[in-house]
């Protein structure tokens, strides 16, 4: 599927993996519809990126928050036809800490941002794309994009709540491609190792070395631009479809 004039929804739109697919989507003559939380970033970028972009104040966790957005891009941009989901959250804590038991609060919130709020989107926007005209020989109607982590597979200690909402996202792409394949829609999901996101750039030369010393190759944190230029890819490739993609340089997470 092409991306000239192609309306695309991307949560986290305001930094890291979100703004990356932005920029690069709005390069390949996409129409971008940012959703994020943050305000003031969110409107900045929006002036960035020009008038093909347009801001939207998003909680990814409220339907109230979602469907009032999408009926917004619908009659300001058109009909949704990709749909990447980058927001999300990763506070660490023990099961059991210094304080005792890990609050179910805490790892609540991680569940209702990172699974429930991308299932959230991903619902909404699919009912959008069910109504979309087919636009190739394949039937094509619209392409979600999930973000999921190298974490839901070798999740490290400290990470039992981001560890089980990036499973859940890797472990709910298939049956979703599967709902929404009679209706022309794909389904895939992008695994992100250690990526060069506004979160590592915050850590200490101390943090980031061990983490760039296991990437097998290249040796060093993802780029934000190479998460975009998958998501691109997928977009472009009809045949791609109900896969979880890790890119990661071959990282496997130690414990700790």
């Amino acid at each position: 599927m092409r991306t000239i004039n192609c309306v695309t929804i991307i949560t986290g739109a305001a930094s890291g993996l979100g703004q990356a697919c932005a920029r690069h989507f709005i390069d390949h003559d996409a129409k971008v519809a940012l959703f994020d939380l943050d305000q003031s970033a969110g409107e900045a970028l929006q002036k960035r990126l020009g008038e093909r972009s347009r801001y939207y104040c998003v909680d990814v966790t409220s339907e109230n928050s979602v469907q009032q957005a999408i009926t917004q891009v619908l009659d300001e941009l058109g009909p949704i036809r990709v749909c990447i989901n980058c927001a999300g959250v990763a506070p660490g804590g023990k099961t059991i800490g210094r304080n005792g038991a890990l609050g179910l609060d805490k790892f609540t919130s991680v569940i209702s941002v990172n699974l429930i709020g991308t299932f959230n989107v991903v619902r909404l926007a699919a009912e959008a794309m069910a109504s979309n005209e087919e636009i190739d020989e394949d039937g094509c109607r619209g392409v979600i994009i999930n973000t999921a982590s190298v974490a839901a597979f070798d999740g490290q200690i400290g990470q039992a709540a981001y560890s089980a909402s990036k499973a859940g996202v890797a472990g709910m792409t298939l049956p979703i491609a599967r709902d929404l394949g009679p209706l022309g829609i794909r389904v895939n999901t992008i695994a992100p190792g250690v990526f060069d996101t506004p979160m590592m750039q915050g850590m200490s030369e101390e943090v980031r070395a061990p983490l760039e010393a296991i990437v097998q190759f290249p040796k060093r944190l993802g780029l934000p631009e190479e998460f975009a230029r998958l998501a691109l890819h997928i977009v472009d490739n009809n045949y791609l479809n109900g896969e979880t993609i890790r890119l990661d340089g071959g990282i496997r997470m130690p414990a700790r």
